[in-house]
């Protein structure tokens, strides 16, 4: 077993040499966020980062991630700790050319199998659908980003939506966000069918139906991510920051969690007076459970994995998020 004193002793004296900032979301292991200066969403983690002075940024995430801190901080060096911790909903849209992620490493990373045409692309829809605009959910990569008109959250996608001219609009990568938007706007919606395996593949009805019988008392909080059944049944949708927010400021004090897991560390460390159950033990993602303490250390030790987003692609990325920013 690794020392964890040491570990983490060693990476705050680097943090110091270096110059550099650890950002943690909400879904990293427990040691990776209690060593982090910051901790939260993605895009919330990549601004609050671009505001500071630090040289480097460290980002205990997943490669999308990681890109939107190249977007924003381009004049910083960005490092993702682990180089294969990616996002399958992520990997589901490409931009041109066959998918960077077939069907058979799919399997073999994530141990799951997804049903959709490996050569269909971002520019394949919007050949189908000329002029509509495309709405990117920020969990994309940044290639995908640039090809679309303006980036979303889960917390303001209708927002986005209802910002746009436009009566017909394209969403993507996730159906289910999709779908939660749809329900909350007049606007026709036109959905890539993505999905996240932890909020989708990992989570039933049944689910819903056990933990409701097993803490009668709880409030059910699940991320928009989730299949649309399964948010019929919540008593609050919203973004991870949103159920840290939410469970802080609700008199409830028993709380039944529909995300990933590591959130039940930052719920429990800000309100110890109150009991938060996981909406189901499945809903763990393998790639945000890539990172360690010892991972941290080696990038920063070794200077790996640099995240750089070109400036071709960097450049309209960015117009995508100022956009999204500029919606009130």
């Amino acid at each position: 077993m690794p020392d964890i004193t040491l570990l983490r002793d060693k990476i705050l004296k680097l943090k110091k040499d270096l110059n550099a900032v650890i950002l943690a979301h909400n879904y990293q292991r427990a040691e990776v966020q209690n060593i982090a200066d910051i901790t939260g969403d993605s895009l919330e983690l990549s601004r609050a980062a671009a505001k500071t002075d630090y040289r480097v940024i460290v980002f205990c995430g997943v490669h999308f991630m990681a890109e939107s801190a190249s977007i924003l901080s381009p004049d910083k060096t960005v490092l993702l700790p682990e180089i294969a911790a990616g996002c399958p909903m992520a990997d589901m849209v490409t931009v041109d050319g066959p998918r960077t992620t077939k069907r058979d490493l799919f399997t073999e990373l994530y141990g799951i199998t997804f049903e959709f045409p490996d050569e269909f692309t971002l520019r394949d829809l919007k050949k189908r659908h000329p002029g509509v605009p495309v709405v990117a959910y920020v969990n994309t990569s940044a290639a995908v980003k640039a090809e679309s008109d303006i980036c979303c959250t889960s917390s303001n996608v209708v927002k986005v939506v209802e910002s746009l001219k436009e009566d017909t609009v394209i969403c993507i990568p996730d159906r289910n966000l999709s779908a939660y938007a749809a329900k909350r706007t007049k606007k026709k919606i036109i959905s890539w069918d993505g999905f996240c395996n932890v909020h989708n593949v990992q989570l039933t009805l049944d689910d819903v139906t056990r933990a409701k019988a097993e803490h009668p008392g709880a409030l059910l909080v699940v991320h928009p991510e989730c299949p649309p059944e399964v948010q019929d049944r919540a008593d609050h949708i919203t973004s991870t920051s949103g159920m840290l927010r939410y469970c802080k400021e609700s008199t409830h004090k028993e709380f039944i969690i529909g995300t990933e897991e590591g959130i039940l560390h930052r719920l429990r460390k800000d309100n110890p007076e109150k009991t938060f159950h996981l909406l189901s033990r499945k809903m763990i993602c393998p790639n945000m459970k890539r990172t360690r303490l010892e991972s941290v250390l080696r990038a920063m030790e070794k200077m790996e994995y640099v995240i750089k987003v070109p400036e071709e692609i960097r450049i309209p990325a960015k117009r995508a998020l100022d956009r999204m920013l500029e919606v009130r």
